[in-house]
């Protein structure tokens, strides 16, 4: 049985769950037990046992390994676990995937609210969709952060693809229009300091790939989380300290090769201390931005990308610069 987890993540588990499950009856003796097992044809892809008493409520779980060990003349519920973790018949197919990833179980029985047994779910049901899932859902996210989805280009004429690719584009040009024109304001200190015009591309290069960085891993975060203002002070300062420590690294190491390379101390301290701040805000417009769009019912994935790149593009050009003139 396969599960469409991008449709039916938070479907009932009872529409996935195995009703035939392998259970056996607390009185019975291990040799008992085995004939039951071998007369109802249970065993394959068996992991667990799960012992009920006579209405069918979930006592304990026997591993086939401990059933098979167990002493002859011992009945089950002597050689039972009686800590048992099962999965509520309420439950959604994704906190059955919370689960199997917190507990690392093969299985786990579904019970009602009785403690009755209704079904069972085994890992080997999410493993082929889940690396299914996870390999579409990356192809999409690579093209959703540059602002269109997969289906709506997927052997789309070359009309229809301009259609969705050029507004996005259209976005790219415009906020590298603006730097254009913030860059040219800056001419002046630019002419100063030729190094300034040689680490203008890598200083842009450093601030877009954190912004991108921070604005995936916000993304990804906000599909399990509900953003509220004390959940985004929370990530605002994990963000912070990841940006302190990343910016002081980039800007020590480009400073010290714009300083060895031109033997120019103020404009290695400048280009150094602008990585610094570059890096900072590119971490704030990473995490605000699809934060903004997730609450103003936008899809962050789609807008996302193409707004974080333009803004941290500007900033950049208005740090870099406006440091260099204040500094030279």
């Amino acid at each position: 049985m396969m599960i469409k987890m991008a449709e039916h993540l938070y479907d009932p588990i009872l529409k996935v769950a195995r009703r035939e499950v392998a259970t056996l009856y607390k009185d019975l003796t291990i040799p008992q037990a085995l004939d039951s097992i071998r007369s109802r044809g249970l065993g394959e892809r068996i992991v667990y046992f799960y012992v009920v008493d006579e209405n069918g409520i979930l006592l304990g779980v026997i591993p086939t390994r401990r059933l098979l060990l167990a002493p002859l003349d011992k009945r089950l519920y002597e050689v039972m676990i009686s800590q048992v973790i099962s999965i509520s018949s309420d439950a959604t197919i994704f906190e059955a995937y919370e689960m199997f990833a917190h507990h690392r179980y093969l299985a786990f029985p579904v019970v009602d609210e009785h403690g009755k047994i209704v079904g069972m779910v085994d890992v080997s049901m999410f493993m082929n969709e889940a690396i299914e899932v996870e390999e579409r859902d990356r192809a999409k996210e690579v093209f959703e952060a540059f602002g269109f989805r997969v289906y709506q280009v997927r052997g789309a004429s070359p009309l229809r693809a301009f259609r969705f690719r050029f507004p996005w584009l259209a976005a790219t040009i415009a906020g590298g229009t603006l730097c254009a024109l913030l860059a040219g304001l800056y001419e002046a200190t630019l002419a100063k300091t030729l190094v300034l015009a040689f680490f203008l591309t890598l200083v842009l290069g450093l601030g877009e790939s954190v912004s991108m960085q921070t604005m995936t891993v916000t993304i990804q975060a906000l599909h399990s989380s509900r953003p509220s203002f004390r959940w985004y002070i929370r990530a605002l300062w994990r963000e912070a300290g990841t940006a302190l420590l990343l910016g002081g690294a980039c800007g020590i190491t480009v400073g010290l090769i714009a300083w060895l390379w031109r033997g120019e101390g103020w404009t290695a301290i400048s280009i150094g201390g602008s990585i610094g701040l570059t890096i900072i805000s590119a971490c704030i417009f990473g995490l605000s931005i699809p934060t903004l769009l997730h609450t103003l019912k936008l899809d962050p994935k789609i807008a996302a990308g193409p707004v974080t790149l333009a803004l941290a593009d500007i900033c950049t050009i208005l740090i870099y610069l406006g440091l260099a003139t204040w500094l030279l």
